[in-house]
């Protein structure tokens, strides 16, 4: 009777991951070293009509067309702009120690163990909810409709999705819930990733020989760090220094620092002077700001919510 409840229950715990319930297992955090520090990552990388918020780097060419840059731009190759912005410093080469710091963090990803209860569908058809933990396909994955990510009010919890091919998403939006944090989510597939019109939201750690990133339209809260080309036409990305209640935004360390205290973050109303507002401070929409309700920057008018 012992061993016929024992399997129940996990049996039970199976169908809830699948189904959006319980999390399969702890996930650690993927230390991403030097890369951390940029919004895009790929080698070249390509832009036409998009605008990014964080550090650009590329092991290679740089192309730029009608886009805009918040933030510094790293390269190693050649740069062609054209009518496109830089706010920051354009600096020559990328280091290799940032290459090799993303590699490191592409395997780590991989490797985290994946429990049987993690395993998904090879498509996700939303509306589809999952608790923190390591989820796994053992080939391609297709995303559609609404994917939430639930922290059950955790502001440190992991989820890692490790794909056995390639990431693809038409219509794909990823949101977080209950204290959830973009930066906290590692998508790691065994080939390219495609997002189509998607609102997604995430660490993108496209790696190996075939790891390149291709986004059109739509947005990225996150990063988008890939082995191969990045290229973006009409898309949005939002690096993590930008987010908010990110560890990266409050105390501007980034991943390694995530058990740090944050606990002013999103108190207040405008960036006051615990620096933790850059000026996009709805959890749920990482492109609003926490001044909506006419508050007095640097006011810390609103206290408690997403502390």
């Amino acid at each position: 009777m012992h061993d016929l409840r024992k399997h129940l229950y996990t049996s039970l715990l199976t169908a809830a991951a699948l189904l959006g319930g319980t999390a399969t297992a702890s996930a650690q955090q993927v230390t991403l070293g030097t890369a951390s520090a940029f919004s895009v990552l790929g080698s070249p990388v390509t832009t036409s009509g998009s605008t990014i918020t964080g550090d650009v780097g590329s092991a290679g060419a740089v192309s730029l067309t009608s886009s805009a840059i918040t933030g510094n731009l790293v390269y190693t190759g050649v740069l062609t702009n054209t009518a496109s912005t830089i706010s920051g410093t354009s600096t020559q080469p990328l280091p290799a120690q940032v290459v090799a710091d993303f590699n490191s963090a592409y395997t780590a990803a991989l490797a985290a163990p994946c429990p049987s209860g993690g395993t998904l569908l090879s498509t996700i058809t939303g509306p589809m909810t999952l608790a923190p933990g390591v989820y796994c396909t053992g080939a391609a994955l297709t995303g559609t409709g609404v994917l939430t990510l639930d922290a059950g009010g955790n502001p440190n919890a992991v989820w890692i999705f490790q794909i056995g091919g390639a990431l693809t998403g038409t219509g794909f939006s990823v949101v977080m819930a209950n204290g959830g944090q973009p930066c906290n989510v590692y998508w790691a597939p065994g080939a390219g990733v495609t997002m189509t019109t998607s609102t997604f939201s995430g660490n993108i750690l496209a790696g190996g020989a075939t790891g390149a990133i291709t986004l059109t339209g739509g947005s990225l809260a996150g990063r988008a760090l890939a082995s191969g080309a990045v290229t973006m036409t009409g898309a949005n990305v939002v690096g993590c220094s930008a987010l908010p209640s990110s560890t990266a935004s409050c105390n501007g360390k980034g991943d390694d620092d995530q058990n740090k205290d944050h606990k002013k973050c999103n108190q207040g109303v405008g960036n006051g002077p615990e620096g933790c507002d850059p000026g996009h401070s709805d959890q749920h929409n990482p492109f609003g700001s926490n001044d909506e309700n006419g508050g007095t920057p640097g006011n810390p008018g609103r206290k408690g919510g997403n502390n």
